[in-house]
């Protein structure tokens, strides 16, 4: 089948009515692109379907009569109206005439596009006047953008004359008014995503350095010279050959990923999502093996919409001087080799930026000057140009830019916006081969929302913000950063520490060793080598003590600290890891997971400040909780020896878990359900949810006389109700009533939002628990993104004094915690710790269990409840255990 084939087929048909020749000439249509596209450019894919669609539309209007209807035009607009149309793109029409259609042409046109909907082409299309074009157009900015594009299909020529006459009219938008709104809506368009192009799933149509940005361009320049052809650019200046050249290679590129993308998905679809991502990259000859083929895809994608990136800031800054006909307001010379053009730092000559210690030198006159805010469109052609000319040599390898370098990472602003400079236009990955190869690295899960390089290049700028006067959110950090005598030794950690992510290996050990390499080159003292490697090393472990082991035992406390050394060590560390979790994802920060560092780096203070003695530093803790609880329960009038009972019913080790306003909440509402609801019927129990206390969610307390699947139910109904249960501490009192405390946050990590939503969970609780039976109906569905993973689970057991700590890994899939609830039933195994950990779209869980007896569980338990999991997580019928 051929184009031309095609076009020939449209012109067979007879009438409107033959639908199935119709829907099977749109049908043939997709069936050649999907043929011809392996060995085809691209440009002559887009514009064949858009020449296609246009033979398709012409002759359908004809055959409506249409053609002899006077006064009447079809236009094309938008991306249709350039003659570019992807597989599954909208069909943009506009039918214009001067004044409102008569009845029976309103039949007609009605006719026409409803035609057009049973054929199944996604159309969208306007009826209008001129008059009523024009006025929406000048409130519209879509509209006018739309119209800047449109082209004449078919009908009166004096009517479509007449509306380009009017759109460059003195009452419509100026080219002046145009850029700035077009300005206006890239920025916000960019600030959607975060402002990176590196997002895991990009958007090959609206991220920032893809298509729109080229198109913005487009629009802006065809406003303004009334025609545009990319050469015009060159012509006026704007753009040097090369630029042009460059940017119709980066628009082919992605016009062909969107084209692959579109073919895939089998519909519009702009989202590279981690579903489709194999398949495009078959598509595009990248190979057929997985992940390293979409490795492959994804690097180009990211360092094509850097350079789309690049020149779409250098002409639209040339833009908006001369469509705005503004001049330099502001000059300021900084000095021999470069000045301020209104904040905006440029090159006084042509030949400044013309080699690496030159780049380098550049980015200290940035450092050096805190009114710069941008990079004037010469500072970055001579960066860029640069950058290119050296490309064969890392600039680390010449001893002037080792020594540049250091002078910069000392500097107390570079990190401010130099940094970004470093990063944005590669000097980074021109200057140092390891980053070089995480740039545009792929992070296959849901933990991560950035690639390797983009998540580091964001953990630095958190580090810089602790440095800021304005940080009001991490004041302990500040304090540690401000009383570093050598804050680079923590950038460089952060530089450093993913930088072996995608090698054979552990990533957190081979940094170490790259970094060591690093501090020799450099000339950093031993010293101060050996603790930035041990950073890089340990860089995880924090986040790791604290989410997944339990930070109230003192034997994990004493591992920690001893691992740690030193209150310098510590304060290092834990900077890092709350900057490394708030780069890795922008929901992934949350209140729970600021008190646990925060609980876990004071315990670890005092543990050192006690000479790792922290069975009293938990001992000090106790006392401490009960004295102030004390306090509070005196205030609010409990009895005192109702409190004593209650107290002597509990282990030391609730008193270190809980804060003392918990345990007088806890302490208040068992007395008080003790005096009347358990008067009234023993066998209930207590359930109340508290927004307010609980260390950052919401605390679900439940109490009475034990029961079997106690915590399956509640996990299921929370998971139900798009409830994650993060901490959970499952006791059972000395006289048999169980005591469990559950903190709890909405599925996205941020705290419930009401209190009406707190109490609708209390009551759905209630409900479950009062129903006969354990079973609870949970209809969440697996989540899109979760489908196309592949976690497999693993089940391990570690043996404490009296009980047995089970190590989880799984999809966390919906019911996953109810249905580990239902196995330990099952297996007659007892709940006492929960930790719930989700990481992207990987479940890592600890419980700690112990068997009927009250120890540890046997081998032959161990065996048996791992089976037992497996089977309720996987559905089998069927486990062998290995």
């Amino acid at each position: 089948m051929s184009l031309q084939k095609l076009i020939e087929q449209v012109d067979n048909i007879g009438s409107v009515d033959d639908l199935v020749a119709i829907k099977q000439c749109v049908k043939n249509s997709y069936e050649w692109l999907d043929e011809v596209f392996d060995h085809s450019a691209v440009n002559q894919l887009v514009t064949g379907r858009a020449q296609f669609v246009d033979a398709l539309l012409l002759h359908l209007w004809d055959l409506l009569g249409l053609n002899e209807v006077d006064d009447i035009t079809l236009c094309a607009v938008g991306g249709y109206g350039r003659g570019h149309l992807q597989p599954y793109s909208d069909i943009d029409l506009l039918i214009l005439s001067r004044k409102p259609l008569s009845q029976p042409t309103q039949e007609k046109v009605s006719q026409f596009i409803t035609l057009l909907w049973d054929i199944k082409l996604d159309v969208g299309q306007a009826v209008r006047t001129i008059k009523e074009t024009v006025s929406l157009a000048k409130d519209d900015i879509s509209i006018a953008t739309n119209l800047v594009e449109s082209r004449l299909l078919v009908g009166n020529e004096y009517v479509f004359e007449s509306l380009l006459e009017a759109l460059n009219g003195r009452n419509y938008w100026s080219s002046k008014d145009f850029f700035t709104a077009k300005y206006k809506e890239q920025k916000a368009r960019h600030a959607k995503f975060h402002g990176t192009s590196y997002n895991l799933e990009p958007n090959i149509k609206e991220n920032p350095g893809c298509l729109r940005d080229i198109q913005s361009i487009g629009w802006v320049a065809k406003k303004h010279f009334k025609e545009y052809d990319g050469w015009n650019l060159v012509g006026h200046g704007y753009f040097t050959e090369d630029e042009h050249s460059e940017l119709i290679r980066c628009r082919m590129h992605l016009w062909r990923m969107r084209c692959a993308l579109h073919l895939v998905a089998g519909r519009s679809e702009n989202r590279l999502l981690f579903d489709y991502q194999p398949d495009v990259a078959k598509r595009l000859d990248y190979g057929q093996d997985g992940k390293h083929s979409v490795e492959r895809m994804m690097r180009d994608f990211f360092r094509t919409v850097r350079r789309v990136s690049e020149l779409n800031k250098m002409l639209l800054q040339r833009f908006r001087y001369d469509m705005l006909n503004q001049s330099v307001k502001e000059q300021r010379i900084i000095n021999a080799d470069y000045w301020l053009l209104d904040k905006m730092i440029a090159p006084r000559r042509e030949d400044v930026i013309n080699s690496p210690e030159a780049m380098l030198d550049f980015l200290r006159v940035v450092a050096d000057t805190p009114e710069v805010e941008g990079l004037d469109t010469a500072a970055i052609r001579q960066l860029r140009n640069t950058r290119r000319a050296f490309e064969h040599q890392y600039f680390v390898d010449r001893p002037a830019c080792r020594e540049r370098l250091m002078s910069l990472f000392r500097h107390p602003r570079f990190f401010d916006f130099a940094w970004n400079i470093m990063h944005e236009y590669g000097i980074l990955q021109a200057y140092l081969p390891e980053w070089d190869h995480i740039v545009g690295m792929m992070q296959f899960d849901l933990f991560h929302a950035y690639t390797v390089d983009e998540h580091t290049h964001r953990l630095v700028k958190f580090i810089n913000l602790y440095f800021s006067r304005d940080n009001q959110a991490f004041p302990r950090c500040s304090r540690i950063v401000r009383n570093l005598d050598k804050p680079e030794l923590l950038y460089i950690a952060a530089i450093f520490h993913d930088i072996a992510k995608g090698r054979d290996g552990d990533h957190s050990q081979l940094g170490a060793l790259d970094v060591e390499k690093f501090c020799k080159d450099h000339e950093i003292e031993d010293k101060d080598s050996k603790l930035i490697a041990w950073l890089v090393e340990n860089h995880l472990l924090m986040s790791m003590v604290a989410q997944r082991r339990d930070i109230y035992d003192p034997d994990v406390i004493n591992e920690f600290a001893t691992t740690i050394r030193s209150q310098n060590h510590l304060n290092l560390l834990y900077a890092l890891t709350l900057a490394d979790i708030r780069a890795t994802n922008d929901n992934l920060w949350n209140d729970w997971k600021a008190s646990l560092l925060r609980e876990l780096y004071l315990m670890t203070q005092k543990a050192l400040d006690n000479g790792l003695q922290c069975q009293a530093t938990l001992d000090e803790r106790v006392e401490m909780h009960k004295q102030l609880a004390k306090r509070l329960l005196a205030e609010s009038g409990a009895d005192q020896q109702q409190v004593d009972v209650f107290w002597t019913r509990m282990d030391d080790d609730y008193f270190v878990r809980f804060k003392p306003a918990q345990i007088a909440w806890h302490t208040l509402e068992i007395i008080n359900a003790e005096t009347s609801l358990f008067v009234d019927d023993p066998d209930t129990l207590l359930i109340r949810a508290n927004d307010r206390i609980a260390k950052g969610g919401t605390e679900i307390l439940t109490y009475g006389k034990d029961r079997q699947a106690l915590f399956a139910q509640v996990a299921s109904v929370l998971d139900s109700r798009n409830c994650s249960i993060h901490d959970a501490h499952i006791t059972v009192t000395r006289d048999g009533f169980c005591f469990d405390s559950m903190l709890v946050l909405e599925n996205d990590g941020s705290r419930l939002s009401s209190d009406a939503r707190t109490r609708d969970l209390e009551q759905a609780i209630i409900a479950q628990l009062n129903r006969p039976g354990f079973a609870h109906s949970n209809t969440r569905k697996l989540p899109r993104q979760m489908r196309q993973l592949d976690v497999p689970t693993k089940v391990r057991f570690f043996s404490l004094e009296d009980s047995t700590l089970v190590e989880l890994e799984a999809l966390d899939a919906p019911g996953i915690l109810a249905k580990v609830g239902h196995a330990f039933v099952d297996c007659n195994v007892t709940l006492k710790l929960a930790k719930i950990a989700t990481i992207g779209e990987r479940a890592e869980d600890i419980f700690i269990v112990s068997n009927e007896h009250g120890k540890a569980l046997t081998q032959e338990q161990q065996v048996a409840l791992k089976q037992r999991i497996l089977f309720k997580l996987d559905q089998l019928e069927d486990i062998n255990i290995p």
